[in-house]
C-alpha cells in the first residue's frame, strides 16, 4: 500500500488531505511519526470519524519519497479509485 502512492492519484500535505477526507475522497491516509501533532492530531481525529484506515510512517523524508516528492510530508492520502 505504500509503495502505491508513487502510482496512483494521492493529495499531500494537511490541507489537502483534509479537504479529501471532507469530501469522502480518501482511502487510505499515512502519517509521519516525526510530525507536529498540531499537524497530524486534526486529520487523525478526521480518519476515525470517517472510518478511514490510517497508516503510520516513520519519519517525513520517507513519507516525501514514497510521494515522489524532493520536499518532507507530514501527510499524504491514497484517493478512492474511480
Amino acid at each position: 500500500m505504500f509503495t502505491d502512492l508513487k502510482t496512483q492519484d494521492k493529495v499531500v500535505g494537511a490541507k489537502q488531505v483534509k479537504r479529501s477526507l471532507s469530501r469522502s475522497e480518501v482511502q487510505t491516509v499515512f502519517i509521519a511519526r516525526d510530525a507536529e501533532k498540531k499537524v497530524t492530531g486534526e486529520i487523525e481525529d478526521l480518519c476515525r470519524s470517517k472510518d478511514v484506515n490510517v497508516m503510520y510512517v516513520d519519519t517525513m523524508e520517507e513519507l516525501g519519497e514514497a510521494c515522489g516528492i524532493d520536499i518532507n510530508a507530514a501527510v499524504a492520502a491514497l484517493l478512492n479509485k474511480n
